[in-house]
């Protein structure tokens, strides 16, 4: 397979240097993190949407730890409550750029920042899902997330976008329903991070 995509080499390349920079806190992110390791080594462009029937994505919990809270987007195609996030597309230099502009924009919360460690944004968990990103009458794909932490500034007000049915707080110990094991798996990570 060709390099289509402008950007495509770059982003490819740091997606390959954060998953083998990062160390999983268990078994299962460890696998999750070869699992996409594989994947991008296979596909020269397997961080975007056309690379079916898998692709990476980036997302991230927006949280503000002063308040315990967490501000999750009523998805209007999977109908959950989940963290913001996204394909990545050819202008995101990074996938930590990609999981900051996905929050950004469908937070409306323009001065997040993510969390960082040493100096550099880094992912906190790994989750592979399906959905039927390319259309209702279409196969389901692999979303192959790389999830981060996105903190907001103490009393934030966020502002729902079109990509949303609603955008709501929550405080981390009252996590809508329905919502999913791997939203709750990021928060419990976002809160035990963020103290």
């Amino acid at each position: 397979m060709t390099v289509t995509e402008p950007g495509t080499a770059s982003l490819h390349a740091d997606a390959v240097r954060t998953l083998n920079g990062w160390r999983p806190a268990d078994a299962d992110q460890e696998q999750l993190r070869l699992d996409y390791l594989a994947h991008l080594a296979a596909q020269p462009e397997g961080l975007y949407r056309s690379c079916l029937p898998a692709h990476v994505t980036a997302s991230a919990a927006v949280v503000d730890p002063t308040a315990g809270r967490v501000l999750l987007t009523l998805h209007p195609k999977v109908g959950r409550w989940l963290q913001m996030g996204g394909h990545c597309e050819p202008g995101d230099g990074d996938l930590a750029s990609a999981a900051l502009r996905e929050a950004v924009e469908e937070s409306g919360i323009p001065d997040l920042v993510l969390l960082r460690v040493d100096g550099a944004p880094v992912p906190v968990r790994l989750d592979r899902h399906q959905v039927r990103c390319a259309g209702k009458d279409r196969p389901e794909n692999t979303h192959l997330d790389v999830q981060y932490v996105a903190l907001a500034p103490a009393g934030a007000q966020e502002l729902i976008s079109e990509e949303s049915l609603d955008l709501r707080w929550f405080d981390y110990d009252r996590l809508p329903e329905p919502s999913d094991h791997s939203v709750r798996g990021l928060v419990a990570r976002a809160r035990l991070l963020t103290g």
